[in-house]
């Protein structure tokens, strides 16, 4: 029983707990919504995930570069997100963009920014003494 102790003290620092966030929460992905103001108060780290939840057809998401971002622009690159419930895993840490490639829905607002950080948001457990 003590080796299953410890055994769970020394690897529960390692184990993350991720989270899906649903981009909007209940408003979805949608023009006309202050997504800086969604993502005010999150931390995103590698192994979490969004969903972008849309009308089918109405728009789509597209991963850009910061440049393409601040001008709506649509990669030359790349296909479009376009299932509806679109769901993207946090893979790797830095700044992640997203813009919706419908015309004038981004500059509308339909875009998102976000830092993904390395490790995880679960507290370190507290020691087990033997």
């Amino acid at each position: 029983m003590i080796a299953v102790v410890a055994a769970l003290a020394v690897l529960a620092p390692t184990m993350t707990s991720a989270k899906q966030y649903v981009v909007g929460d209940g408003e979805g992905w949608t023009k006309g919504f202050d997504y800086s103001a969604w993502t005010a108060g999150k931390q995103f780290f590698v192994g979490d995930s969004l969903v972008f939840n849309y009308s089918q057809g109405r728009h789509n998401v597209f991963k850009v570069n910061g440049t393409e971002f601040k001008q709506c622009l649509k990669p030359l690159v790349g296909s479009p997100f376009t299932t509806g419930k679109d769901e993207i895993e946090l893979e790797t840490a830095g700044r992640k963009w997203y813009i919706c490639g419908v015309s004038g829905h981004c500059s509308a607002g339909q875009k998102l920014f976000i830092n993904v950080l390395e490790g995880s948001a679960a507290p370190a457990p507290t020691p087990v003494s033997p």
